[in-house]
């Protein structure tokens, strides 16, 4: 073995101990980088040939040490459950906002909603059934009428005006995900040429997980890795990015509520093959059950309190006659004779003498007031529209109250597990001041082994 030899062995633990002080350097520098993942300098001795050599013997000490690769510190299980847990974390969030806003649509969190102008409705036919032949408690069941119908029309209106907003909140998500998607396979090319080059990936690598976990926040993607450094993302069993490919999606299906059909669901199609993209959750998901499910429905009950009312005071209003001894008219309807919705119920009665309050055919000094006090019965019929709307309301205070439930429970779960996370590829100053301490005395125990062979080499050389 040649003197020199334990140079060469000490240079070497000099150079990988210079690498492992720059990777601690790094990991402090992005300590509170998001995203940054911690990284490790692997060493791994350096032996004698693995081949035998014939004329020449090697003990196979001193032949140093070696980096054999500075990977990223992170559990591919936990990367995997946080990309799961976050796809559904944004989902439960957005469908808890969804209900927090058809609530607010209907007026159930304020004194002012359809269920008090119902009351005031009845009430006012029951004024009129004691005073029959007064004009101004006549005036005031149509005034009532007309307030109800302009609730009805406003929380139609708000219904709508949701549901637009939501849909350009969609529109919104898929360009995102669109040039996320894009970004994500640039990422993975360059990941791939850099590691084919043999050149440092990680702080891409990191780049292209926080976009990934940017998908699954957005449509639940799962993500697959491949050897050669990429990270496949796959949306629905189809494949969104695929090494340096992305796709492309497109939304389709009704602009409005008022033109919602069960056969124009709105929903996401790929570009390339006009396929239906299955989006299992995220905000994308939330969104689409939002449009195709949640405020179709609601706006449907609504529609079905509107019909009801119309119907029952109609039913009884026909019954009965006004001053003039007349049969009574249509109460509610619409100008057009098109079906009763909540968005076009309208007073056809605008006359206060046309409002058959009598339950008999007579004219003149006409005091009986039996079929208004009819008609102001039907606020605790069952079925009427009151108990519709107060099982509407009921309902979706229940669909509401889970839905913050389930949402709370989720964001403490996700916090749990980017903990969990955190503790795993998370830097920790504490362990990488160590780190650097420990590199810092091999440094200079290594410099040490280098100046006694020089001085070893020094007496050899020119004092014998």
């Amino acid at each position: 073995m040649s003197t020199f030899s334990g140079l060469s062995g000490a240079l070497s633990a000099l150079y990988s101990q210079r690498r492992g002080m720059d990777v601690t350097g790094q990991n402090i520098a992005n300590a509170n980088t998001e995203g940054y993942s911690r990284q490790r300098a692997e060493m791994q001795a350096m032996g004698g040939s693995p081949v035998p050599a014939m004329y020449s013997v090697s003990d196979g000490t001193s032949g140093g040490v070696t980096i054999s690769g500075v990977p990223r510190i992170q559990d591919a299980f936990l990367e995997a459950r946080g990309r799961v847990e976050h796809a559904q974390n944004t989902y439960l969030a957005d469908q808890n906002r969804v209900f927090t806003n058809v609530q607010q649509a209907f007026g159930a969190l304020s004194q002012v909603g359809l269920q008090t102008q119902l009351n005031e409705l009845w009430g006012s036919w029951h004024d009129l059934a004691n005073h029959p032949g007064d004009g101004a408690a006549r005036n005031q069941v149509i005034a009532r009428s007309q307030t109800v119908t302009d609730t009805l029309h406003a929380t139609h209106n708000a219904l709508s005006s949701l549901f637009e907003t939501t849909r350009e909140q969609f529109t919104a998500y898929a360009t995102d995900v669109n040039n996320t998607a894009a970004q994500a396979a640039q990422l993975n090319q360059a990941v791939i040429r850099g590691t084919l080059a043999g050149l440092p990936v990680n702080e891409l690598a990191d780049q292209r997980d926080a976009l990934v976990m940017h998908l699954a926040e957005l449509t639940g993607a799962s993500a697959v890795p491949r050897a050669n450094g990429s990270l496949d993302v796959v949306l629905g069993g189809s494949s969104l990015v695929s090494g340096d490919v992305a796709r492309q999606v497109a939304v389709y299906g009704a602009g409005s509520l008022d033109t919602m059909t069960p056969s124009s669901t709105v929903g996401l199609k790929w570009t390339d093959n006009n396929a239906q993209v299955i989006v299992p959750s995220g905000q994308l998901g939330s969104s689409m059950k939002a449009m195709n499910d949640i405020i179709p429905q609601y706006s449907q009950q609504l529609d079905d309190v509107a019909k009801t009312l119309a119907n029952a005071v109609n039913a009884k209003h026909v019954a009965g006659y006004d001053l003039s001894g007349n049969t009574g008219a249509s109460f509610f309807g619409t100008p057009g004779g098109v079906p009763v919705t909540a968005g076009n119920i309208a007073v056809l009665v605008t006359d206060p003498a046309k409002v058959a309050a009598s339950g008999v055919s007579a004219t003149g000094g006409n005091l009986d007031g039996s079929n208004a006090d009819a008609i102001a019965g039907i606020g605790v019929t069952i079925n009427g529209p009151d108990w519709k709307y107060r099982g509407l309301v009921a309902n979706l205070g229940v669909d509401a109250q889970r839905a913050e439930r389930l949402a709370s429970m989720q964001d403490i779960l996700t916090k749990d597990v980017d903990s969990s996370r955190q503790a795993q590829s998370g830097v920790n100053l504490d362990e990488e001041m160590t780190n650097l301490i420990a590199y810092q005395r091999a440094y200079q125990a290594a410099s040490r082994v280098i100046s006694t062979i020089d001085s070893t080499l020094d007496t050899l050389i020119n004092r014998i």
